[in-house]
């Protein structure tokens, strides 16, 4: 009996991304391809205007491919921007993205109170369950965001991206602006959801330890397109000019140490 084919969560397929500026075009990605499987937790690394966080608008629709094909739960991405979306796709954007006139418990409850179809005293109750999940107290609720810390709003923010219970999430520097202990807690509290919950995620970052503490599969994003992809020791050991510097400065030694692994050098 042949075994069945599992579609991918999300598949990118031969992806140009182009930008129109003062008569130019800019090509950020290059008939790039990826496929992320149900339940994994990849990490998109590369340079600075490699355009990571220009492929995770591609995956939410937010920007339309000049070529190639998008596909996320099985429909163009573009459908991402139809009403419904946040039950399919939970977003946690770089610095939180909370409304600054919302409390925190309005911040949470804001996707399920668009859609219009549950009671006021539910959206409540759900919002707090979330609250809680992300190890936020009862007291935070009625905060207002410009009285929180960097790490409670990171953590407000990924309950309302959690609020709709979403099969994938979707994380940009999910560490940035964080100290190191915040940023340790913050990544334990990704880590048990992402295995409590079950859920895909794709994430972004530039944060060595961020990416080798959570990832269980890395792309590598340089030259337009991805260069290589796997587990951290694969990919230490690719000889790109982008994954040497990266894995090769002090912190990457450190990492590499540990995972017993030695980057090529050229």
């Amino acid at each position: 009996m042949s075994t069945p084919v599992v579609a991918p969560v999300v598949d990118i397929d031969q992806l140009w991304s182009v930008f129109h500026a003062g008569g130019m075009d800019a090509v950020i990605h290059q008939n790039l391809s990826l496929r992320i499987q149900r339940g994994e937790l990849l990490s998109i690394v590369g340079g600075s205007g490699s355009g990571k966080t220009v492929l995770l608008r591609q995956i939410l629709g937010l920007e339309t491919p000049a070529r190639g094909r998008v596909t996320v739960l099985g429909e163009a991405a573009a459908s991402m921007g139809r009403e419904g979306a946040a039950s399919r796709v939970g977003m946690l954007f770089q610095h939180g993205a909370l409304f600054s006139a919302f409390s925190v418990i309005d911040n949470i409850a804001f996707p399920l109170r668009e859609l219009k179809t549950l009671p006021a005293d539910l959206v409540h109750d759900v919002a707090m369950v979330k609250l809680r999940m992300v190890g936020l107290d009862a007291s935070a609720a009625y905060k207002m965001p410009a009285d929180l810390s960097g790490g409670m709003i990171k953590r407000a923010a990924l309950a309302r991206a959690l609020v709709m219970d979403p099969p994938l999430l979707l994380l940009d520097e999910p560490t940035a602006g964080l100290d190191p202990g915040s940023a340790d807690e913050f990544c334990a509290l990704l880590q048990s959801l992402h295995q409590e919950l079950g859920l895909t995620v794709v994430m972004v970052t530039h944060d060595l330890d961020t990416l080798l503490e959570l990832s269980t599969r890395i792309a590598v994003v340089a030259d337009k397109h991805i260069v290589t992809e796997g587990t951290a020791a694969q990919v230490m050991t690719h000889p790109h000019p982008f994954i040497q510097e990266y894995f090769l400065g002090e912190r990457g030694r450190r990492a590499s140490a540990l995972l017993h692994v030695t980057p090529q050098t050229s």
